[in-house]
This record gives C-alpha cells, structure tokens and sequence, in this order.
C-alpha cells in the first residue's frame, strides 16, 4: 500500500470579495468601487483571524489593522482577461485569459434565439426575456407561468441564459434538457454566453422559493487547458467545491462536491481537507463561497455581507489547523461586488491575496494577473503547465 502523500494545496475563492477599483474600472463603470473597503467603513465586521493574516496589510480597511507580524504573504491581484464574471475570473486563476469579453444582453436576447430556443425545445413560448434580478423576475412572472407553462427565460449584468420553472410545472428533467439545448446548440457563436443555468423553484405565489441544491449550470468550455487539467493528468487529485467545477463545464475536475451556502462550503472544505490527509495522493482543492456575490452583493445589503465576512473568519482556525505540514492554502476572490454602489452589478477591482505557506508574512504586491495563481500550484505540484505568470514569491 502506497504512503500518505502530504502534499495538499487549497484555494478558497470568496465570491465578490474585491478590494479596490483597478485602473481600468472607467471602462466598466466601476469608479469608486471598493467592496472590501466600502464592507468594512459601512458595516464594521470584527475580522480577527483574517487581520492576524494580513488582510489589513493589503490596503486600508476600517477595524482591520494592519498586523506587524502577517501569518501570509500577502497582495492583491490584478485582472487582466476581459471581464468581471466569475467564470472570467476563475478561469484567468486558472492560466486562461480571456481577449474578448462573454457576450452580455442588457436588453434581452434577440428574437432569433429565442424563436430557436422555443422550436428547439418545443416549450409553447417563453415569459420575460429581460435583465432581472432571479427573486424579482419569479415574483413578477410566477403566476403567469404556471398558468401557462411557459418557461421564466432572463439574464442578468453577467454572460448567462438563465431558465427558471417551478418544479410542479415543468419537471426538473425537463427544465435541464431545455438548458442541455441551449448550451450546445443555441448559445454558441455570438451568442455564447458563460454560463446557462436551469432556475428551478417551487411555493406559492408570495412565497416563491428557489432550490440551489437542484439548480443546474451549463458552462461554456474552456478553449485551452486549465489548471486543474494539467494537475489531473500529472496524478494529482483535483476537487471542486461550491461552483468551481460548473465554471469549467467540470474540464480537469475528478471530483465536485455542490453546496449551498457559505456554511456548507466550509464544511465540506474540512471534510475534504480531512480526508486527504490519508491519502496517497496529491490534492488540490478549489472552493467558492458564493453567498458574499449571490446573497449579498447582488442584493446591495453590506450588513450582511460583514456578518458573512465575520462567519468565514470563526471558521478560519479550523481551516488552518487541517492543513498539513508543508500544505498551502491561499484566500482570494473572482472579482469585486461592491454592495455600497447604484445597481446590482460585479465590479472590476483588485482582488485580495492571502498566502499561507510555512514562511512569515510578506508582501507580494500588486500582481500583474490573476494566472499567478496557477503558476503557484504548478510549481508547488512540480506540475509543468506553460503560463505566462509568476509564481508567489518571485516577483
């Protein structure tokens, strides 16, 4: 029986969690963003553990010091694909840079898709076709579709074909074939989006529910190898937690682990990282905690985006006490969502850096891109993976 290999490498991307506008944010509408910086004047969480790191050594925070003696290195990271979707920013952390942006559609999609859609899928027609919030659409369009059976289709700021139905409606099955549709055969093109995700919800009228554990994401491929591939190929076990995997269309995932929440994200997190300990492999584990993006920035509530902030920090000891001697860890975002600004929009910031490996604290500075990360966990595998990125530590 083969020996326990240690080596174990952890990535925790906190959805949302910018810190500060980049110098190319005019071109996003952006100016002025800060997420982590608007958080912490607005909201004042107490974040102990994430401060002890070296998060207040990044740029200046309300109630966060700057420690004298960081327990990481740390920086901040500069994105240079086009845009500000967490499938753009997850895929530049994994050595793919994006020239030409998603496609978005503030208006709506165009007749054409959507007369495709419907004779593709032989749905009787659909409701909405606009830019809304998920909550709001359903509450305005619920009813009607269940009367009519007509599937809710809409988008939102991020490149995504969104198709939600109440599960007594049209059956879950169902709802993933008509997605299965429009991934491979409808948005492609010029109409390909990042992401098609089936929507189910189920409840009344007043109290419509969305069901996260059954919602469904059709990701656009990567064009060239991720991270995560090369790492697999070389033997090293790869696992998703939270959405990573669904970003990639599970491209170089062995394993992806869905949650619904922040808490549940962490917990599978230390059970995963628990379970590696004993193994005879390699891992490296990505995770998203998606409720910092999805419940609170979308939703311009930076209250409860603080006490979300102050939740990852309790559960921060735990994580650091189940990584193993020699094992790295790193905290960092996909982009901003800055709950303080007009409109529900991502933001083009710098994203944080916390690097733990073993040494003291450091600065890192301000990356020239988010690969630097994939650069990382190559090097620390020994895994040969082309990138034009510099790994932490080297400047």
């Amino acid at each position: 029986m083969a020996s326990p290999d240690p080596r174990l490498f952890v990535t925790l991307v906190l959805d949302g969690v910018g810190i500060g506008e980049q110098p190319d944010a005019g071109r996003y509408g952006d100016v002025g963003s800060h997420t982590l910086g608007h958080v912490c004047a607005t909201a004042h969480p107490k974040l102990p553990h994430l401060a002890a790191l070296g998060l207040g050594c990044i740029a200046p925070l309300d109630g966060v010091p700057a420690h004298p003696a960081p327990g990481a290195q740390y920086g901040r990271l500069t994105e240079v694909s086009a845009g500000k979707d967490s499938t753009t920013g997850h895929w530049e952390l994994a050595g793919i840079r994006l020239d030409k942006p998603f496609p978005t559609f503030p208006d709506g999609f165009p007749d054409t898709l959507i007369h495709a859609f419907i004779e593709r899928t032989g749905c009787p027609g659909v409701l909405g076709n606009r830019a809304d919030s998920g909550t709001a659409i359903i509450d305005a369009l619920g009813a009607e579709h269940q009367e009519t059976s007509w599937p809710i289709v809409y988008t939102s700021a991020d490149s995504v074909f969104q198709v939600a139905a109440h599960v007594d409606t049209i059956p879950l099955e169902t709802l993933y074939r008509y997605c299965q549709i429009a991934r491979d055969a409808l948005c492609v093109g010029p109409y390909g989006v990042g992401r098609v995700i089936a929507r189910p919800f189920e409840g009344q009228a007043g109290n419509w529910r969305r069901i996260s554990a059954a919602r469904k994401d059709y990701a656009r491929l990567p064009e060239s190898k991720p991270l995560q591939a090369a790492l697999s190929e070389a033997g090293v076990a790869t696992v998703s937690v939270g959405k990573v995997a669904d970003l990639f269309g599970h491209v170089g995932f062995e394993e992806g682990h869905k949650t619904r929440s922040n808490d549940e994200g962490i917990a599978e997190t230390l059970r995963q990282m628990r379970r590696r300990g004993v193994s005879a492999r390699p891992a490296f584990i990505w995770v998203n905690l998606v409720d910092f993006d999805q419940e609170y920035g979308h939703r311009n509530d930076p209250h409860g985006f603080a006490r979300a902030l102050e939740a990852f920090d309790r559960s921060l000891p735990e994580i650091l006490a189940a990584l193993p001697p020699g094992g790295r860890l790193v905290i960092t975002a996909d982009h901003g969502n800055d709950p303080t600004t007009p409109g529900t929009d991502h933001s083009r910031e710098y994203v944080p850096l916390l690097y733990v490996d073993g040494r003291p604290g450091a600065d890192l500075g301000t990356r020239a891109t988010f690969a630097d990360h994939a650069a990382t966990v190559a090097a620390y595998f020994g895994v040969d993976f082309p990138v034009k990125a510099t790994p932490f530590g080297e400047r």
